[in-house]
């Protein structure tokens, strides 16, 4: 009986960790993007608004399938510096924008 209460409190406990663990996983947004699925990309700094083509998307592609997020924050609206805004056309004719501000991505 005691055994058999132990398991049981064992069984609880790998539970609970196990649920936290992927529960603090986070998403990765952009993990099935390719190359082939966008047709430019530029980034705009700001300040100073000013706004470069990127040229080498399968670079730019393995950056943003490695990026985590972990939970929504809008609090970035209360720090000051620079914000970066990709802008991503992509072959559907969509667009994407994907703005950070350190450490912030929304």
């Amino acid at each position: 009986m005691r055994n058999s209460k132990f398991f049981i409190l064992l069984a609880v406990i790998l539970i609970i960790a196990l649920s936290f663990a992927f529960s603090r996983r986070g998403k990765q947004p952009f993990k099935d993007l390719t190359a082939e699925d966008i047709s430019s990309a530029a980034v705009t700094l700001s300040p100073p608004d000013k706004t470069i083509q990127i040229s080498d998307l399968e670079k730019f592609v393995s950056y943003l399938n490695d990026i985590i997020i972990y939970s929504k924050d809008n609090s970035y609206t209360e720090y000051a510096g620079q914000g970066v805004t990709f802008k991503l056309h992509m072959t559907d004719g969509s667009e994407l924008c994907i703005t950070e501000y350190s450490p912030f991505l929304s």
